[in-house]
């Protein structure tokens, strides 16, 4: 079987899936190229740091501008195991949908629905496994540059 077959079988479900991690790959590219530059952003919040405004004020509000678009990957990746959940029940009740229309007496029957089940799980865990992988990785590499900021900013004063 191809790969759209596959999509087409597992429904509007999967192809929700997709969007997803179109959206939430985009994000990841964006940090990804835009977060390892930490002696950058060092400068970037030194730079910023005023006579009124206190040094750790502005390092906690740079560091929350860089968690900008984390949310939605964090939500993307606890979303997407529950859509796959969504289209398991609902292939399993395709499938005793069949059953009770048509009886037991062949097995593919319900085969279309276990298939859904199976098809809508794969997916969510396929969308939902790199997402949490990259949270966690951004959440790291931010934790990093708000220490670095803090020893060598703080530290001055």
């Amino acid at each position: 079987m191809e790969l759209m077959s596959y999509i087409d079988k597992g429904g509007a479900i999967v192809y929700i899936l997709i969007a997803l991690n179109i959206i939430g790959f985009t994000i990841i590219l964006w940090k990804f190229f835009t977060l390892p530059r930490k002696n950058a952003m060092i400068s970037k919040i030194r730079s910023r740091v005023t006579i009124n405004a206190s040094i750790t004020s502005q390092i906690e509000y740079e560091v929350k501008k860089l968690e900008s678009g984390l949310t939605l990957i964090k939500n993307i990746a606890t979303i997407a195991p529950l859509l796959g959940l969504l289209g398991t029940v609902i292939g399993v009740y395709k499938s005793f949908e069949a059953i009770t229309q048509n009886g037991l007496g062949d097995p593919t029957i319900f085969s279309n629905g276990i298939g859904i089940a199976l098809i809508t799980t794969i997916a969510g865990l396929i969308v939902a496994i790199p997402h949490q992988i990259a949270y966690n990785h951004f959440i790291s590499m931010i934790d990093s540059i708000e220490l670095k900021a803090k020893k060598e900013l703080v530290g001055q004063d």
